[in-house]
């Protein structure tokens, strides 16, 4: 029974059945949030939302029997917690004060398509493993954006408050220059004082969006494939014991054939001399 059950979790078509069931739960969750729906068949997304939650519990419980007894075939994946938790929530009661969370875990079951799908698992990895590496990027954009802020303080406050007034309202506006949302008409603001600032303004959206922005991509690309390079490694598990007693009695088996062939043989030789 219990190879069966590891024959079933590892099956393509069994990933494909809880991927589908999950897109269900998606949109039975955005169903809910149309009252003339509700009202009409109130009932029926109800009974969905359990048959969900039931697939779910028996996921569970297929992929925690197929490693049992050791549970930390199960519960030693990251992935795995993460579902076993979002179960866990989908259980309590949807009425008084655990209403509100469990209509919150009930949308913490789109998030199961991340797990589920391995596309999205190593893009989430990918991003969990460029943090450190980003936490360096941001200091270095928060020094540019520092030093840019006060100078542009101390050039622009006189002549436009509303955008320089102190260092404060100075980082804001230095954020909407680095997303490109209307920045030219905090530009041409400045270059009504002094026809030269667009300067300050060019060079700012230079280093902040061109050159910060594709160090995150550079990040973002570096750990993507070494992430890539472990699953590959991860692929390439060394067989099992069973496997290797099963390709030795295979190997056995056709030597033993090819003796007899062989043996045959000589001995058709031998008469016929």
């Amino acid at each position: 029974m219990q190879k069966l059950a590891q024959n079933i979790i590892q099956h393509v078509r069994f990933e494909q059945f809880i991927i589908a069931v999950i897109l269900i739960s998606a949109v039975l969750i955005g169903l809910e949030t149309s009252p003339e729906i509700m009202l009409s068949y109130g009932d029926w997304i109800h009974l969905g939302n359990q048959l969900v939650l039931a697939v779910f519990i028996i996921e569970a419980a297929l992929k925690i029997y197929a490693v049992a007894p050791k549970l930390s075939g199960y519960f030693g994946k990251g992935w795995n917690i993460f579902d076993f938790s979002i179960i866990l929530l989908a259980l309590l009661p949807s009425t008084g004060e655990f209403a509100m969370i469990a209509r919150l875990a009930r949308l913490l079951r789109v998030l199961r398509l991340i797990s589920a799908i391995p596309e999205l698992r190593l893009i989430v990895s990918t991003l969990m493993r460029s943090i450190p590496s980003m936490a360096n990027v941001m200091l270095l954009m928060s020094v540019i954006f520092y030093i840019y802020a006060v100078a542009g303080q101390q050039l622009f406050h006189e002549h436009d408050p509303e955008h320089w007034h102190n260092i404060g309202i100075s980082l804001l506006t230095l954020f909407r220059i680095v997303t490109l949302e209307d920045w030219t008409d905090v530009m041409y603001t400045a270059m009504e004082m002094n026809p030269y600032s667009w300067i300050y303004f060019v060079s700012f959206v230079i280093l902040g969006t061109f050159v910060i922005i594709n160090l995150f991509i550079a990040v973002v690309i570096n750990n993507l494939d070494e992430a890539k390079q472990e699953r590959l490694a991860e692929m390439r598990t060394p067989p099992s014991r069973d496997d290797l007693l099963k390709e030795l009695a295979q190997t056995q088996k056709a030597l033993l054939s090819l003796s007899q062939q062989l043996a045959n043989k000589d001995m058709d030789t031998l008469i016929n001399k």
